[in-house]
C-alpha cells in the first residue's frame, strides 16, 4: 500500500467519528453558532445598523434582520470594495469570490479568515467520510483532477478576488499537490475550449483515480477523451474509482456519464456555493446530503411558497419537516446576514439532517398558475428517459403563451444523445409524469386550459454553442432548468432542429 492511502485511513476514521458525533448535536451546534455570529457581528457596521446589541433570540433576529438577496447587500459590499474595514464582519475579507448573477451582474461574495475553513474542510470531510465508510483509500495515490476556474486572482479594494474554484485551488493541501492535475498553467487558461483541449492532453495518459467537476463540464471532458482516444473513459483510466460532483442535480446526467465511463463508479455529491459549503454526501448507503451544521453557518428555512412574501415564516433546524420545500437562508462568519442564496431544499431525513437540492427560487414556471419547480421537471424527464432507454445531454423548459386560438403549453428544449423513435409518445410520457408530480399543472391540462407539453429538439452540442454565443461556456455557468419567460427559449430556437 502506498504511503498516502495508508496514512489516510486513521485520519479518515478520526474525522468520520467526529462527524457522526456532530449528527447528534446539530440543533445545539446551530444555536451556539447563532450566538457567536451575533456576538462578533455586534461590532460591525451592519450589526450597528441592525441593533445587534439587543438581539438575544432568533425571534429578535427575525424582527431586526430582514431576508436579503445580493442586491440588498450591495451598499455594504461596495464599502468593502473601497477597502473599508468592519463592514459585514470583523476586519476585511481575505478574498472576494467573483460570481455571475442573473440580475446583479457580477457579484462579489466575501470570504473571511473565519469562513475559509468551511470551504476547504468540507470537501476534505466528504472524501474522508467516503474512505471511512467504503475502505477505498487507494485513489489517494493516483492522479486527481479538479476542473476549476482560473486560480489567477485580481484585487478589488486591496482584497484578492477571483472565482471560488480558483480561490480554493490555492488551498489544496501540499500532500495532494503532486497528485493534482491539470497543471497550474492550464488551470489559468480562460478560454474554456482551449483549456479543455490542454486538460485532455495532460491527463489522457495519466493514472486518473478521482475526477471532480460539475456534471456538464465532466461530460464535455469525457466526450473529448473518447473523441481523441476512441476508448471509453474507464478503459483509459482503469483505476478511476471516484467521481465528485455538485452544482446541479446529478440524476439527469448520470446515465450518460456512466455510459461514457463504461461502468458504474462511486459518486460523492457536494452542495457548495460562493456563499458557503452547505452540505455533502457522507454515505454511499443513505439518500441525501448531510447538512453542514457545525461549520460557521446558521441556517434558516422558509417555506418555498412564502419566499416572496413581505414577512415569510423563518424556521430554524429544529422545526423543519421531511418532504417540505424550503428556500435556504444563511447567516455566516463571512458577514452574510439572513441571505437568500436562491436555492430550495427538501429534507429526506431529520436524524441526521440530510437534504436534497430541489431547485432555484427564481427558476420556476408559473405563467399559468402551475408553479412547476426544477425537481419536478427533472424527475418527470428522468422517469420517461429511463423507461425508454433515452440519454439526455441537456434540457430546459419555458412557457409558450398562445397569441391565437390555440392553447398555451410548456415547451421543452431537449438535446438528446439518442433521439426517441416517437417524440410524441415520449412527450406524452413526460407530460403524464409531470401531472402526477404537480397537481396545479394536472388541473390546467385536465381542464383544457393548457395543452400538453411539446418538445423542440436541440441540435448536437446546441447548448454548448448557445453558452459559447453568450460568453458563458465554462466557469461555473449552468443552463437554468426553468424560465418563466421566453428569453432563453427564443435564443435556443437558433440551435434547434
Amino acid at each position: 500500500m502506498a504511503i498516502k492511502s495508508w496514512l489516510a485511513k486513521p485520519f479518515a476514521n478520526y474525522i468520520y467519528k467526529q462527524i457522526k458525533r456532530g449528527m447528534e448535536t446539530a440543533v445545539e451546534d446551530q444555536q451556539s453558532i447563532f450566538e457567536e455570529l451575533i456576538k462578533v457581528g455586534t461590532k460591525t457596521e451592519f450589526g450597528k445598523d441592525h441593533a445587534f446589541d439587543t438581539i438575544k433570540t432568533h425571534e429578535d433576529f427575525v424582527k431586526q434582520v430582514p431576508i436579503r438577496d445580493y442586491e440588498a447587500f450591495k451598499p455594504y459590499i461596495e464599502k468593502i470594495k473601497e477597502g473599508k474595514h468592519n463592514i459585514l464582519w470583523k476586519g476585511q475579507p481575505i478574498y472576494l469570490a467573483k460570481t455571475s448573477g442573473t440580475t446583479s451582474g457580477v457579484k462579489y461574495i466575501p470570504i473571511t479568515k473565519d469562513s475559509i475553513p468551511n470551504h476547504i474542510n468540507t470537501a476534505r470531510n466528504a472524501l474522508l467520510c467516503y474512505m471511512a465508510e467504503t475502505g477505498n483509500t487507494k485513489f489517494a495515490d493516483g492522479k486527481l483532477i479538479f476542473l476549476s476556474g482560473s486560480p489567477e486572482l485580481g484585487r478589488v479594494g486591496g482584497v484578492p478576488t477571483g472565482r471560488l474554484s480558483g480561490i480554493v485551488n490555492h488551498h489544496i493541501p501540499a500532500y495532494l499537490r503532486g497528485n493534482q492535475l491539470p497543471s497550474y498553467e492550464t488551470n489559468c487558461i480562460e478560454e474554456w475550449e482551449e483549456k479543455l483541449d490542454k486538460i485532455v492532453e495532460e491527463t489522457i495518459n495519466a493514472d486518473m483515480t478521482l475526477i471532480s467537476a460539475i456534471p456538464p463540464w465532466m461530460q464535455m471532458y469525457f466526450d473529448r477523451l473518447i473523441e481523441k482516444s476512441g476508448k471509453k473513459v474507464g478503459e483509459l483510466f482503469p483505476n478511476f474509482s471516484v467521481m465528485v460532483q455538485g452544482g446541479v442535480n446529478f440524476e439527469p446526467y448520470k446515465a450518460k456519464l456512466f455510459e461514457s465511463i463504461g461502468r458504474k463508479i462511486d459518486c460523492i455529491e457536494m452542495f457548495p456555493a460562493s456563499e458557503g459549503f452547505f452540505a455533502f454526501q457522507d454515505s454511499q448507503k443513505a439518500p441525501g446530503l448531510l447538512l453542514n451544521t457545525n461549520s460557521g453557518i446558521f441556517f434558516e428555512f422558509v417555506p418555498a411558497a412564502e419566499i416572496f412574501n413581505e414577512n415569510p415564516t423563518r424556521l430554524t433546524l429544529k422545526d423543519v419537516k421531511i418532504g417540505e420545500n424550503y428556500a435556504l437562508i444563511i447567516t455566516n462568519n463571512a458577514g452574510l446576514w439572513g441571505y437568500n442564496i436562491g436555492d430550495t431544499v427538501k429534507f429526506v431525513s431529520t436524524n441526521p439532517y440530510r437534504l436534497i437540492v430541489s431547485g432555484r427560487t427564481k427558476h420556476f414556471i408559473s405563467a399559468f398558475g402551475e408553479h412547476v419547480i426544477g425537481e419536478e421537471v427533472e424527475a418527470a424527464l428522468l422517469k420517461a428517459a429511463t423507461e425508454e432507454n433515452i440519454h439526455v445531454t441537456e434540457f430546459t423548459v419555458a412557457p409558450m403563451i398562445s397569441s391565437d386560438k390555440g392553447k398555451s403549453y410548456h415547451e421543452w428544449f431537449i438535446e438528446f444523445e439518442n433521439t426517441p423513435a416517437d417524440l410524441t409518445v415520449f412527450a406524452a410520457k413526460i407530460d403524464d409524469n409531470l401531472r402526477k408530480k404537480n397537481v396545479y399543472y394536472d388541473d390546467l391540462v385536465g381542464g383544457n386550459i393548457l395543452d400538453k407539453l411539446k418538445i423542440s429538439v436541440v441540435q448536437k452540442n446546441g447548448f454548448i454553442d448557445y453558452m459559447k454565443s453568450v460568453g458563458k461556456l465554462g466557469g461555473q455557468n449552468k443552463v437554468p432548468r426553468l424560465s418563466n419567460d421566453r428569453k432563453l427559449a427564443d435564443e435556443l430556437k437558433h440551435f434547434s432542429i
